[in-house]
C-alpha cells in the first residue's frame, strides 16, 4: 500500500516512506465514519513501448541481428538491447529507461520499422518516464521515440541531436571527451572541441601509440611473403548437398547493393584504362615501411593512391561532384572523402576517408587502418559509410588486371586498381628493366564528364605515383 495523504490515524508508524506503513489493530477498529488516508492498490509499474527512433540518412527499416535481453530481464538506462543492420551500418541500440523488460516486438531476422516499438519496458511510475536532462538535448520528439544509440564498437553515450552535431562537422564521438553524468557527451563538449580546432572543421587524426621498432630480420622479407600471399588457396568450407532449393531474403549490405547498383544501372558509363609504374612508389614504400611500423601504423600502397587522386582533384573539381535526378545542377563537394572498397564477410562495403585534401599521406594511413579494423569486425558507423565524393576499389589485393568499376551515386567517377606486377619495359636508352606495373580502370559519367577531362585526370594522377616526390610540390 502507497500512502499518499493522512488525515487521522491513532497509531502510525512509518518503515519506509511512501512504500510500506504498520499501523495498529485499533486503527482499524476505529468507529468514526472517517476515512483514515486515502490509499491506492499495489502498482506493478508503466508499461512504456519504447520505439525505434530516426537512425539518419533516410532509413527507415532494420534488420535486428541480435538481443542482448531477453523478457523479464532488467536493464538500466544505456544498456545495450539489441543489435540491428540497415543497408548501411550496424548499429547497436540502447536503453533510455530503467526498468524490466516485458515484451519482444520482433524476433531475431525481422524487420524493424523507424517508429515502430521495439521492446515494452515497465518502469517504476514515481521515477517518470525519462530524466530531465534528455529533454533538454532531444529534439522535437515525444519521450517514447528518443533513444540512445551507439555505433557499435564506440561506447559513448550521448542524445541523438548531440550526434547528428558531431556527424554534421566530420567529428568522432570516440574523440570527444564527455562532461556529463557517466562520461555523457554533451551539446557544449562538441561545441568546445570545435573551438580547439584550427581552420576548417576536420575529423581530428587518431594519434598512433609508439610501439618498439621492428627488428630488421622481420622487415627485409616482405617481399616473397606478399608473393606468397598471391598463391590461390582453396577456402576450406564444407559444402552441403541438400538436394533442394534454398530461398532467402535479401538484406542488410546486399539489399544496399540492390539499390545503389538500380540506381547506377541509370547514369552512362565512360571507361578509360591504363598502366602506372610504380618502381620508383615501391622503393619509396620499403623506405617509409619501418617508420610507420615505429608509430603502430601500417602502411600500404593505398594512401599514396588517395591522396595522389585527391591532388588531381583539386585540378579537376568535376570528378569530385554530383549531379541531381533532374541532371539540371552539378553541386561540387569542398572535402575529398574518398572512399575505399572493401571485401568483408558482411559483403562489398565501402567506408570513406574524410577531407583527405587537408591530410597527409600518414594520416591517411591511420584512418584507413582504423576502417579496415573496423570492416574486418563489422563494426563501421553510418558516418564512416557515408558522406563519400570519390571512391577507389583496390581489386588487384584479390587479383585481376582490369575491371569495369560500376559509378556509386551520386558520385560521378571510380577506379578500380589492378594487382602490382614486375613486368619488362624499355627505358629512355632502349634497355630492358624490370618495372613494377598496375593497372588503373576508371569509370565516369558520361553526362558530365567526357573522355578528355577523365584522361588528363589519370594522367596527373600518373605522374604523382610514378614520381612520388613530385607530390610534395602540392602537398598541404
Amino acid at each position: 500500500v502507497c500512502t499518499h495523504r493522512v488525515r487521522s490515524c491513532s497509531s502510525i508508524r512509518f518503515i519506509k516512506s511512501k512504500y510500506v506503513c504498520v499501523f495498529d489493530k485499533s486503527a482499524l477498529k476505529f468507529s468514526h465514519q472517517q476515512r483514515l488516508f486515502r490509499t491506492s492498490p499495489v502498482s506493478c509499474g508503466q508499461i512504456v513501448q519504447f520505439k525505434l527512433s530516426d537512425i539518419g540518412e533516410g532509413i527507415t527499416e532494420v534488420t535486428v541481428k541480435e538481443w542482448y535481453i531477453k523478457e523479464g530481464d532488467s536493464v538500466s538506462q544505456f544498456d545495450s538491447i539489441c543489435e540491428v543492420q540497415s543497408d548501411k551500418a550496424s548499429v547497436t541500440i540502447t536503453s533510455r529507461y530503467d526498468g524490466v523488460i516485458r515484451k519482444l516486438h520482433y524476433s531475431i531476422d525481422d524487420i524493424a520499422f523507424v517508429g515502430k516499438p521495439l521492446v515494452d519496458i515497465e518502469i517504476d511510475a514515481s521515477k517518470g518516464v525519462a530524466p530531465e536532462e534528455d529533454v533538454v538535448e532531444t529534439p522535437p520528439m515525444s519521450h517514447d521515440e528518443h533513444t540512445h544509440q551507439e555505433i557499435k564498437g564506440h561506447k559513448t553515450l550521448a542524445t541523438p541531436a548531440v550526434r547528428r552535431l558531431a556527424m554534421e562537422n566530420n567529428i568522432k564521438l570516440s574523440e570527444v571527451v564527455g562532461t556529463g553524468k557517466d562520461n555523457r557527451i554533451l551539446k557544449e563538449d562538441i561545441l568546445n572541441y570545435l573551438a580547439k580546432q584550427t581552420g576548417a572543421i576536420l575529423p581530428p587524426s587518431p594519434k598512433a601509440e609508439i610501439v618498439p621498432p621492428m627488428r630488421k630480420t622481420e622487415a627485409v622479407p616482405a617481399a616473397p611473403k606478399d608473393k606468397a600471399r598471391r598463391i590461390p588457396v582453396p577456402v576450406s568450407r564444407p559444402i552441403a548437398f541438400s538436394g533442394k532449393d534454398k530461398t532467402e531474403p535479401v538484406t542488410g549490405f546486399q539489399k544496399a547493393m540492390v539499390k545503389t547498383m538500380s540506381a547506377a544501372l541509370k547514369i552512362p558509363h565512360f571507361g578509360y584504362s591504363d598502366e602506372i609504374d610504380l618502381t620508383q612508389l615501391v622503393q619509396l614504400r620499403e623506405e617509409l615501411k619501418p617508420l610507420a611500423e615505429i608509430r603502430g601504423v601500417k602502411l600500404s600502397f593505398m594512401p599514396f593512391f588517395i591522396k595522389a587522386a585527391s591532388l588531381g582533384l583539386l585540378q579537376y573539381p568535376i570528378l569530385n561532384a554530383s549531379l541531381d535526378e533532374n541532371c539540371q545542377n552539378v553541386t561540387y563537394k569542398a572535402s575529398h572523402n574518398i572512399g575505399v572498397a572493401m571485401d568483408t564477410e558482411q559483403g562489398l562495403i565501402v567506408p570513406n576517408v574524410k577531407n583527405v585534401q587537408v591530410c597527409s599521406v600518414f594520416d591517411i594511413a591511420v584512418e584507413l587502418n582504423r576502417l579496415q579494423s573496423l570492416g574486418s569486425a563489422g563494426q563501421l558507423g553510418t558516418s564512416d559509410l557515408t558522406g563519400g565524393t570519390f571512391t577507389l576499389s583496390n581489386i588487384g589485393t584479390i587479383g585481376g588486371t582490369y575491371a569495369k568499376p560500376v559509378i556509386l551515386p551520386p558520385e560521378v567517377a571510380i577506379g578500380a586498381l589492378g594487382k602490382i606486377q614486375v613486368l619488362p619495359r624499355f627505358n629512355g636508352k632502349g634497355e630492358v628493366f624490370k618495372a613494377q606495373i598496375m593497372n588503373v580502370s576508371w569509370s565516369a559519367d558520361h553526362r558530365i564528364i567526357d573522355g578528355a577531362t577523365m584522361a588528363r585526370f589519370s594522367n596527373l594522377w600518373k605522374s604523382y605515383l610514378e614520381n612520388p616526390a613530385s607530390m610534395l610540390l602540392d602537398l598541404k
